[in-house]
Order: C-alpha cells, then sequence, then structure tokens
C-alpha cells in the first residue's frame, strides 16, 4: 500500500509541474482550495499526499484531475485514461495559466453569458483605448453591442 500511495505522490507532482504550478504544499493548498466545494484542505493535509503518506478521497480527487486536466485513473491508478482531459490549444501558447484559465471558464459559459462579458471586455478596451488616444477596435458584433456607448463616461 505504501508504494501506491508514493506512486500517486508521483503523479501528482508530476502533473501539477505539467499543468504549470510548482510541486509545492501551499500552491496545492492554494489551488485545490480554490475549486473544492468541501471543508477546506490544510497545508499538512496537501503535504501528505505529496509525500505519499495518504491518498485523497474520491471527490477529492476529481478535483484535482479536472484541475490538472488528466484522467482521474491515470491520477490515482497510472492506468492511461480514455477519457483524458486536454487543455484546448490556445492561439495565444505564451500566456499565463491564470489567464488560460479564464479563457477555458469563459468558453464553457452559455452563447448569451459569453455575449454579456464580451460586451463588457470591449466597453472597457474602448475606454482604456479613448484614455490612450488610440483608434477604437471594429468588432463584428458592434451594432447589438451595448460597448458602443460612450466610453470615456466609465
Amino acid at each position: 500500500m505504501e508504494n501506491t500511495r508514493q506512486q500517486f505522490a508521483e503523479r501528482l507532482q508530476q502533473a501539477m509541474q505539467h499543468a504549470g504550478y510548482a510541486a509545492k504544499p501551499a500552491v496545492l493548498e492554494r489551488e485545490f482550495n480554490l475549486r473544492y466545494l468541501g471543508k477546506p484542505m490544510t497545508l499538512h493535509g496537501v503535504r501528505r499526499w505529496l509525500k505519499g503518506e495518504t491518498l485523497p478521497s474520491e471527490d477529492k480527487l476529481l478535483v484535482l484531475a479536472r484541475w490538472l486536466k488528466v484522467d482521474p485513473r491515470t491520477l490515482r491508478f497510472g492506468e492511461p485514461g480514455s477519457h483524458e482531459v486536454r487543455e484546448r490549444q490556445l492561439p495565444y501558447p505564451d500566456i499565463p495559466h491564470r489567464e488560460r484559465e479564464v479563457i477555458e471558464m469563459f468558453l464553457e459559459l452559455s452563447p448569451s453569458r459569453r455575449q454579456v462579458i464580451s460586451d463588457v471586455i470591449m466597453t472597457f478596451a474602448l475606454a482604456e483605448q479613448a484614455q490612450l488616444g488610440t483608434a477604437p477596435v471594429k468588432s463584428a458584433s458592434e451594432g447589438s453591442s451595448s460597448a458602443e456607448q460612450d466610453p470615456t463616461q466609465l
């Protein structure tokens, strides 16, 4: 059993590093607790996962797998997953991880909510351009966008 826990710890560390995170207890605690809806994990608890002393419960394993974009079975047992979660290939691979997560969440929204967020971004972009004195961005949905309001009024 100890070997199983140690192997899990190694897979968890590798998954964190592959996702762009340092495999450190403080990082794991922060990122896990941002995503887990249950009782937060302590620093000591996640350190035990990384050291191979304990294994997370099934609900916690699923949160880890979703966050790190790996199949839960692969993370837990090392088996190749048939439904591995893969990160979309983005046109800007050099953007920071946090912004990639925001883009991924945006893409999972319904079309109507994406339109609202797009309108907000356009409004802020137009306001920024107005302050800098640069030409405004033109968009295909400009006619139906709430971003047409005077951006200097923000």
